[in-house]
């Protein structure tokens, strides 16, 4: 079972004035697919609050996902990918590139999304649209190789031929 973490980034929601509706949509999926949720936390948009959260879980807690959900649009205060780029060791483009194609079939608003991926240490870390609509589409789109994905990076498998 693979250990995740679970990240809001909102103002309004470390704020206690809205309610984290994507964060559950999030902790339903992975728990449905399996992965043990370790932790789920809102924080506001807050680079090095965001930074620290995601070092602490992948270095200390041992973390083999984590995932944001906000802060990877235009408003000024939207830096999610930034503070994720901002720790990780090696991008991982494709995931954001699929999340992006995929949800391009649903909205043309995908297009602006500014989602990011990476690999820090044995973690890998993912940046989700803030809607708990659009949060559902993607990890559903997602999710089914993100297992493969996870194992060759944690070494619990080696194999990636048929």
């Amino acid at each position: 079972m693979f250990k995740v973490g679970i990240i809001t980034v909102s103002d309004k929601g470390a704020a206690g004035q809205r309610e984290d509706l994507s964060g559950e949509v999030i902790r339903d999926l992975m728990t449905e697919a399996g992965y043990e949720v370790i932790d789920k936390v809102i924080i506001p948009d807050e680079v090095a609050l965001l930074k620290e959260q995601m070092i602490k879980w992948s270095d200390d807690l041992e973390c083999d996902l984590i995932l944001t959900t906000g802060g990877t649009g235009f408003s000024p205060r939207d830096f999610t990918p930034e503070a994720t780029k901002a720790v990780i060791d090696r991008e991982v483009p494709g995931i954001p590139e699929a999340m992006r194609a995929y949800s391009l079939s649903i909205t043309k608003k995908a297009m602006l999304s500014r989602a990011a991926a990476g690999i820090r240490k044995q973690t890998l870390i993912i940046n989700l649209p803030g809607s708990p609509k659009a949060v559902k589409e993607t990890l559903e789109y997602i999710l089914p190789p993100l297992k493969h994905g996870i194992e060759i990076m944690t070494g619990k498998t080696g194999e990636c031929a048929r």
